[in-house]
């Protein structure tokens, strides 16, 4: 049971492979530290806009090491993650608007929904290689996490409404707010005052200024 007044916020874009992984710990650490986890989808693209942000396919060297990374991060964390033939079309041409519209919906209507349905995603642009910007691929991509095919339906259809794509920005222009440049973006609320970090390779110094026990990115023997 968490204690009121502790929260953990996650700002997360499908569109980037470090947030799945960041997603996935988080996840696994949601049953055992004593605070309130919360899924905050929100759009990458907005953020790095105006945050004024270059990313990493803009700067040969970074994109470079993002690729041998990403293979070391993902073996290390256990997170089925492999890239797709052309990194930079899917993130930087195709992107994910409609894909957040949809988890943003799904958040909306069905929250015990979301970590399923972005997880699902997840799988298809980072680990098989599959489109997630069609609507098609986004209806296949909410039945593969359980949810009933007529409620998918609905949701896609709902993802298009001024409702979600205001939801969706506002959660954006929140994570700006709290000075976000990037994805994933964490932030702690403790005893009424918030503080940001940024990576997924942050969530161990956050579990010390929690004070809660860190037992790698995949604690073993508690979680499934």
């Amino acid at each position: 049971m968490s204690v009121r007044g502790r929260v953990l916020d996650l700002f997360y874009d499908v569109i980037s492979p470090y947030s799945w992984v960041g997603f996935e710990i988080f996840c696994r650490y949601r049953p055992l530290w004593n605070i309130d986890f919360r899924l905050r989808p929100a759009f990458l693209g907005g953020i790095m806009k105006e945050s004024g942000n270059k990313p990493p396919a803009f700067v040969p060297n970074k994109f470079s090491y993002m690729v041998t990374d990403l293979c070391r991060l993902a073996k290390f964390c256990e997170v089925p993650l492999s890239l797709p033939h052309d990194p930079f079309e899917i993130m930087f041409r195709k992107g994910s608007l409609s894909a957040m519209r949809f988890i943003t919906a799904v958040q909306m209507s069905h929250p015990d929904l979301v970590e399923s349905v972005s997880r699902e995603i997840w799988m298809r642009i980072w680990s098989r290689d599959e489109d997630i910007t069609e609507v098609e691929s986004l209806f296949s991509a909410g039945v593969a996490a359980g949810v009933p095919e007529g409620t998918t339906q609905k949701l896609l259809e709902m993802a298009s409404t001024p409702e979600v794509k205001s939801r969706l920005k506002a959660a954006t222009d929140e994570a700006l707010q709290f000075g976000a440049f990037g994805m994933p973006t964490f932030v702690t609320h403790l005893d009424g005052e918030s503080q940001v970090y940024f990576g997924s390779d942050r969530l161990e110094l956050i579990a010390n200024i929690l004070g809660e026990e860190w037992k790698g990115p995949v604690p073993r023997g508690e979680v499934a």
